[in-house]
């Protein structure tokens, strides 16, 4: 009965922070067609969002990016994501047409790889979110959430740790977690005479943020406009604004 009635709050939340908030502005938002020329299958794609659910996932990481989602390059399904609302689920680029938008992509990931990955994302597809993890984020929606700064990263790890569950971060970390593909691991030096020896240590998917691609060393950031062929002295200006005259 209380699981029940738990998971029924967990529904009415995260319907709650599926709301968008008013007064999103983007800066550099790339059309969509460029963006999906742009894209290439396994690319993980970094969402600036504007969900009440975003609020407290950029809080917790310092960053402006508070969703991922990966791509798979499938006509009409390009994106396979985890979001509160719907799970684990296809969803079409034009989804994210009017905000910022980072494309991450893994260097020299191998043909094998890329396919394991993506197999591994495509299965997901019907997994339930992680509804604890809505319980855990809705406090940080306080103005001033009492939250030591040390401990906001662990707070998107308290989660129930069900493995049909998922968060959007975590969810494509598990994927390459799978090929042991680094995202950010941590990093032991050896020593051994005079040589040096960097060992790299698997984090566990449930410690990812979607930051963490962007700050990747292993993941190329990828930009649409410089892609494409950007030239500045193409570029178009208006006239430059001027003070306006005094009386």
């Amino acid at each position: 009965m209380f699981a029940t009635i738990k998971a029924a709050i967990g529904r009415a939340l995260a319907h709650f922070l599926q709301k968008r908030t008013p007064g999103y502005v983007g800066f550099g938002i790339t059309p969509p067609d460029r963006l999906r020329a742009a894209l290439c299958p396994g690319d993980v794609l970094l969402v600036e969002g504007d969900r009440r659910i975003s609020v407290a996932i950029k809080y917790l990481t310092h960053s402006t990016w508070s969703h991922a989602a990966f791509y798979t390059g499938d006509p009409g399904a390009e994106l396979i994501e985890a979001e509160a609302e719907h799970g684990v689920h296809v969803t079409p680029l034009t989804e994210y047409s009017h905000l910022n938008t980072r494309i991450c992509r893994p260097v020299q990931l191998s043909p094998e790889d890329q396919a394991q990955v993506m197999a591994f994302m495509r299965a997901s597809v019907g997994k339930t979110y992680d509804l604890q993890n809505v319980f855990d984020l809705i406090r940080y929606l306080l103005p001033q959430p009492p939250v030591p700064e040390r401990f906001r990263r662990r707070m998107l790890a308290l989660g129930s740790g069900d493995p049909t569950r998922a968060i959007c971060s975590t969810l494509i970390a598990q994927a390459f977690e799978q090929v042991r593909y680094p995202i950010l691991p941590n990093v032991e030096y050896e020593q051994s005479g005079e040589a040096r020896r960097e060992i790299l240590h698997i984090r566990h998917h449930s410690l990812f943020t979607p930051r963490d691609f962007d700050l990747s060393p292993y993941f190329r950031i990828v930009k649409p406009t410089v892609e494409s062929g950007f030239d500045y002295k193409s570029l178009r200006w208006g006239e430059s604004s001027r003070p306006p005259q005094q009386g």
